[in-house]
């Protein structure tokens, strides 16, 4: 009896060391085929979890002194590990922790389980590691420091910083436990990242949505208070409120939440004081309605639905979702419009995710859309490429100004570009005005924020003049910094059929971009330009009206490490298109179908 006891103890201190070398401080209990209890005191900041892309998720229980605090949802490795994930267990300090995991792998044994290599790679970490490892990842654009990033929302500006919210996921870089990350910038150039700013919690996931800073205190909720509008995604979506008396650095949530429910899915509301009315205007988008509805609020606690607009109108294919409204003047007159943002997925111009918008006038009631001279309502659209969506506005700007940005990717492929320790980035913030385009209507245009102007390092090239014909001329383009650089210039082509304008790389990958000055269209071809068979969606080539009549534009081009975007005729029209060449493009190479002259081409270094 003596005996069999010794070997017992022996066996469970011979199976405790070895889980004990695997990761020290980790005790992993395999309970069957699909559950493993992880068990650590949480004495370091993070729990560093192994992930393997191709898997599907695990449900985590994270159970704090037995107590659920809150579920994640990580693809945990098993035959390799692509990148570790951090859990944060900085706010369980002193406490014991149990991630109840809940596997969707099918094994066929305990065994088997006991096999996955993430139970040996799971380790204790004081730190974590973002420094980057990818080859994409922009030089001058906005990203997370890790993990999976779609829509922007929620930003605001306050007390000279830019602040930006965005749906992240930080177990991984695919789309999945959806949180506020928060970035902010003095100079919309320069970023600092902030821990998440809002977490799923019992009603669900942190969907898009808004934010404003409560001048007056009318939610009662502290003079000056940042208040945040977001969709609480669980079975059903429904409107939940939080706000924050440090400048958005953290968020208490609103007891009475949700503030607004519906019988029926809506999401992404955006939220203004209406000076001219006296009360908060809100706009949702009522997404398989193809609609958007407008409510009012006295203090953003209680809404009032007002009307909709939206059924039969403009694109009509996808989804409707992160609506934006605001007013701007249109250039060179007095007259005021008022502008209807309205992403859509899919049904976007080129396939997948697209920005289409309507202007018109809004009385704090009722959205009326401008007609065209046939009495319909045209459908526009914010940029002409396929990887700008979910542009949305700062809120309380300063000047007067209308600064926005979008999400750099597509619906039809972000989840499977070349990147994995980070995915997606944000366009250049843009600033959005209105003008009035040769046919009559009222158009929007977008150009990019002056603070920009500081990314510019050494002027590589400076040429006043520039004929161009059939014979091709090469523009040598910065080597320096991966080929990150800004190309301006104005083409005059009233002699020509056509100026083609290729960036080239080393191995034959290029960009072939066009200007049409009969049919008054620029088009982007990146059908050759790099890395492009993860999906059959990614090779398009994309076109854009240039809103003139006289053969001449002027070109505005950023060129990053995985991005071209595209601003012509003082904003006139944008184009936004991700690349992914083998190695940074050298050569802008220039020719015309007839004869055409380069004006003040200029090329710039840009810094990271």
């Amino acid at each position: 009896m003596k005996t069999f006891k010794t070997t017992v103890i022996s066996s469970v201190m011979m199976a405790s060391a070895l889980l004990a070398t695997a990761a020290e401080g980790v005790q992993v209990d395999h309970l069957g085929v699909n559950n493993t209890l992880v068990r650590t005191d949480g004495a370091p900041r993070y729990l560093l979890l192994p992930v393997q892309e191709g898997n599907e998720d695990a449900r985590i229980n994270v159970l704090v002194d037995g107590k659920v605090a809150e579920t994640i949802y990580v693809r945990l490795a098993k035959s390799k590990v692509d990148y570790m994930v951090p859990f944060d267990l900085s706010p369980y300090n002193g406490h014991k922790v149990i991630l109840d995991v809940v596997s969707a792998q099918n094994r066929a044994t305990v065994r088997e389980a006991k096999n996955d290599v993430c139970w040996s790679r799971i380790e204790l970490s004081d730190t974590f590691d973002t420094a980057n490892r990818e080859k994409y990842r922009p030089a001058f654009h906005h990203t997370p420091s890790y993990g999976w990033m779609n829509d922007p929302n929620g930003m605001f500006y306050k007390d000279g910083e830019w602040h930006l919210y965005y749906q992240w996921n930080p177990f991984g870089s695919k789309w999945q436990n959806m949180t506020w990350g928060h970035s902010s910038s003095k100079d919309l150039v320069n970023w600092t990242h902030h821990p998440a700013a809002i977490k799923p919690n019992g009603l669900g996931t942190v969907f898009s949505g808004s934010c404003a800073v409560d001048v007056d205190g009318t939610a009662g909720l502290g003079k000056d208070a940042v208040i945040a509008l977001y969709t609480s995604a669980g079975t059903s979506q429904m409107q939940s409120l939080a706000w924050s008396k440090d400048n958005g650095r953290t968020f208490e949530l609103y007891p009475g939440n949700p503030v607004i429910t519906l019988e029926s899915e809506a999401r992404d509301p955006n939220m203004f004081f209406n000076r001219e009315t006296g009360e908060w205007n809100l706009v949702l988008a009522h997404s398989l309605e193809h609609e958007m509805l407008f409510f009012t609020s006295p203090d953003m606690k209680e809404w009032t639905l007002r009307s909709s607009f939206g059924k039969g109108e403009g694109a009509q294919d996808g989804v409707w979702e992160c609506p934006d409204l605001f007013r701007l003047p249109v250039a060179g007159t007095d007259e005021e419009k008022w502008v209807l943002i309205c992403n859509i997925n899919p049904g976007g111009l080129f396939g997948g995710s697209g920005i289409q918008y309507f202007t018109g006038s809004f009385d704090g009631r009722t959205f009326t859309a401008d007609t065209n001279q046939e009495g319909k309502i045209d459908t526009k659209w914010l940029d002409f490429g396929k990887d700008n969506y979910a542009l949305v506005s700062w809120s309380d700007a300063p000047d007067g100004r209308r600064t926005a940005i979008g999400w750099m990717s597509n619906w039809q492929y972000a989840a499977e570009v070349p990147t994995m320790q980070y995915r997606s980035a944000n366009t250049l913030p843009r600033e959005i005005g209105l003008f009035r385009a040769t046919d009559g209507e009222v158009y929007a245009s977008s150009v990019p924020s002056p603070e920009l102007e500081s990314l510019r390092g050494k002027l590589v090239r400076n040429e006043r003049r520039m004929s161009v014909g059939k014979k091709v001329r090469d523009i040598a383009l910065p080597t320096a910094g991966d080929g990150v650089c800004e190309i301006l210039m104005t083409i005059d082509a009233r002699k020509a059929k056509s100026v083609t304008l290729r960036l080239e790389g080393e191995t034959g990958e290029n960009v072939t971009m066009t200007y049409d000055p009969v049919a008054s269209t620029f088009s982007f071809d990146r059908r050759e330009s790099g890395i492009v068979d993860f999906s059959d969606d990614f090779p398009a080539v994309t076109v854009a009206p240039t809103f003139e009549k006289d053969g001449r534009i002027d070109l505005r081009l950023f060129i990053d490490r995985s991005s071209i975007e595209v601003f012509g005729n003082g904003g006139r029209f944008s184009m936004t298109n991700l690349v992914f060449p083998a190695s940074p493009y050298k050569t802008l190479s220039v020719s015309a179908d007839g004869n055409a002259r380069l004006s003040d081409v200029k090329i710039y270094e840009l810094k990271n």
